[in-house]
C-alpha cells in the first residue's frame, strides 16, 4: 500500500498554490467482451478547496454510467487480493496417520456544471455532456487540440502543472474524451484535514482493455507504486506492453516478521523487481467466490455487482458470471518518468501456486504452474516445530495444522497485508527474515534471524530519495481556483 503520497499519478494544487497530497488510491475493473467498468477510490489532505479530476475515456460518457460507491466494497478487494501471513504448529508425530488426499492446509475462514460553457472556436473544446453525482460535479469535454484543452483548463481557473499539455498530446491525437469530475466541498466531510470522497465508477464500452496511466506523470517527483484488481468472468489478465512476473510464494518466514509483516512484503517485492526490472508483478488470481486460506469472508453477488456485475448484462442477484465465475487478478506495478505507454491488459491461462497440501507428511506447491483453474495467492507461512516428546518408533514429521489445545484460543486467521502504501522500506532485511535460502532471489539467509531493525543497518530502498510512492495513473488531478465573487 510511505510518506507523501500522489495519487491517479496525478496532482493535487490549491488554489493558493499549496500541494494537496494524496495517502492511497484503489482502482478496481470490471471487464467482460468490450465492456469496462471502472471503479476508483481517492482520499486526499490539504485545503479544502474545490478540486477536480481529469480521466481519459475512449466515449462520451452520460449520467446513467457514472454512479457513486461506498468505500467498503473496495476493502474487501484488498483483503481478498492481499498477500497472506499464515500461522501452523507442527502436529504430534505419533498421532495416526492422515488419509492420502489433496487436503489444503489452511488456516481457518475469517468469516454542476461551469456557468460560462461558450468558449472561443479556436481552443477546440466540446463539452458533450454534463451532470452531477454525488459531490461530483462532472462534464465529459472532447478536443481537438492538446494546447486548446490546456488553455481551456487554464481558463477555467484549474492550476495545471508546467508540461501537462504533452501528456495531455497522445490522448488528444487518439481522439479520447475527457471526464473532469469537480467536486463541491461542501458536499465533503473533512476527517484530521483529509477528504473523504465517495468512489467513483463509471464504464463505456471498448474493443481495447487499457489504463490510461501517462497524464498522471506531469507532477511525479520520483516512481509511484500501481496496484490494479480486475475482476472477469472465468478469466485471469495479465500486460500485454510489459514484462510479467508473479510473485515468490510459499516462503517460510521466521516469527518476528508476525510484527513487520507488510514490511517484510515490500521488501521482498522490492526485490522481485531488482532480479526483474520493468515487469509487472502478479500477486493474486483466484476464483472471487473461494480462497484458502481466507483472510475474510468472500466477494458476494451485491458486491460484484456493485463494482459492475449490474451493467454487464447481470442484476443485483444476479451478476454476470457468478457462481464461481468471476476471477480476481491483482496486478502490483512500479514505474517512473520513463514510463512510456499505458498499461495494457490481455486474457492469460489460468494459474496456480501458493498452496500447501495435505498429502505424503505435507507438500509446498513450488513456484507457479498451469492449471484448470486460477488458484495463485502470495502466501507466506511461519511454522512451529514439535516441541512436545515423541514416543513412536516411527514419528511423521512435517505434518502441519492448526495450535495445541493450549493456545487453541489464539487467533489462525490468515493476516493480510494490507495498506502497503504505507509499508516502511528497509524496516526488515530478507536475508534476516527468511527460513531458507532462496537462490532465485539471491537472497542467502541469516541464521540469526529477526527483523528488528538494527543501528546503522544500511537497510536499502528502490529510490535513493525515498521509498516509491503509491498512484493510480489514470487522471490528472486537479483544484479549481474559486471564482471571485462580483460585488453587486
Amino acid at each position: 500500500m510511505l510518506p507523501t503520497i500522489v495519487a491517479f499519478c496525478g496532482f493535487y494544487v490549491a488554489g493558493s498554490g499549496q500541494q494537496l497530497t494524496n495517502d492511497a488510491t484503489q482502482v478496481v475493473l470490471m471487464r467482460q467482451g468490450t465492456r469496462t467498468v471502472l471503479s476508483m477510490q481517492n482520499d486526499y489532505k490539504g485545503p479544502p478547496d474545490a478540486f477536480a479530476m481529469v480521466v481519459p475515456v475512449p466515449t462520451v460518457l452520460h449520467e446513467g454510467d457514472v454512479k457513486t460507491l461506498t468505500k467498503d466494497v473496495f476493502a474487501h478487494v484488498e483483503m481478498m487480493g492481499a498477500p497472506r501471513l499464515v500461522e501452523y504448529w507442527e502436529q504430534d508425530p505419533c498421532r495416526p496417520p492422515i488419509e492420502e488426499g489433496v487436503a489444503m492446509a489452511s488456516a481457518p475462514t475469517g468469516g454542476a456544471a461551469n456557468e460560462n460553457d461558450d468558449k472561443p472556436a479556436d481552443l477546440g473544446v466540446k463539452i458533450e455532456a454534463k451532470f452531477t453525482v454525488g459531490e461530483y460535479q462532472i462534464v465529459i469535454l472532447s478536443a481537438k487540440d492538446s494546447t486548446g484543452l490546456e488553455t481551456w483548463l487554464h481558463d477555467e481557473h484549474y492550476n495545471i502543472p508546467a508540461g501537462a499539455e504533452p501528456l495531455l498530446r497522445p490522448y488528444v491525437e487518439g481522439g479520447m474524451k475527457f471526464f473532469v469530475a469537480k467536486v463541491d466541498p461542501t458536499k465533503v466531510k473533512f476527517e484530521n484535514g483529509r477528504a473523504a470522497l465517495s468512489p467513483l465508477r463509471f464504464h463505456y464500452d471498448d474493443e481495447h482493455f487499457t489504463l490510461p496511466m501517462r497524464l498522471g506523470l506531469a507532477n511525479s517527483a520520483g516512481t509511484q507504486d500501481l496496484i490494479v484488481n480486475i475482476l472477469a468472468p472465468n478469466q485471469r489478465y495479465q500486460v500485454a506492453n510489459y514484462p510479467n512476473v508473479t510473485i515468490p510464494t510459499n516462503l517460510d518466514v521466521r516469527d518476528d516478521v508476525k510484527q513487520h509483516f507488510g514490511a517484510f512484503y515490500a521488501a521482498l517485492f522490492d526485490r522481485t523487481l531488482e532480479k526483474h526490472p520493468g515487469a509487472v508483478v502478479t500477486e493474486y488470481a483466484w476464483q472471487a467466490s473461494s480462497c484458502d486460506p481466507c483472510p475474510g469472508p468472500t466477494l458476494d453477488p451485491s458486491e460484484l455487482a456493485t463494482l459492475g456485475g449490474d451493467v454487464l448484462g447481470g442484476t443485483v442477484e444476479q451478476p454476470t458470471g457468478y457462481n464461481g465465475d468471476f476471477v480476481l487478478t491483482r496486478l502490483h506495478a512500479r514505474y517512473g518518468k520513463d514510463l512510456k505507454d499505458d498499461l495494457v491488459f490481455t486474457q492469460a491461462p489460468p494459474i496456480a501456486g501458493g498452496r500447501e497440501f495435505l498429502q505424503s507428511g505435507g507438500q509446498l506447491e513450488q513456484g507457479t504452474q498451469a492449471s484448470p483453474v486460477n488458484m495463485f495467492q502470495g502466501r507466506y507461512a511461519i511454522r512451529h516445530a514439535w516441541t512436545g516428546p515423541i514416543r513412536c518408533e516411527h514419528p511423521q514429521r512435517g505434518v502441519w495444522g492448526g495450535p495445541p489445545a493450549e493456545l487453541a484460543q489464539q487467533p489462525t486467521a490468515a493476516k493480510p497485508a494490507l495498506g502497503l502504501a504505507f509499508a516502511p522500506r528497509g524496516e526488515v532485511k530478507l536475508a534476516a527474515a527468511l527460513v531458507r535460502d532462496e537462490p532465485d532471489l539471491g537472497v542467502h539467509t541469516n541464521p540469526d534471524g529477526g527483523t528488528k531493525p538494527k543501528s546503522g543497518c544500511g537497510c536499502q530502498t528502490s529510490d535513493p530519495q525515498g521509498a516509491p510512492v503509491l498512484g493510480l495513473g489514470t487522471a490528472l488531478l486537479l483544484v479549481r481556483r474559486p471564482r471571485r465573487r462580483r460585488k453587486r
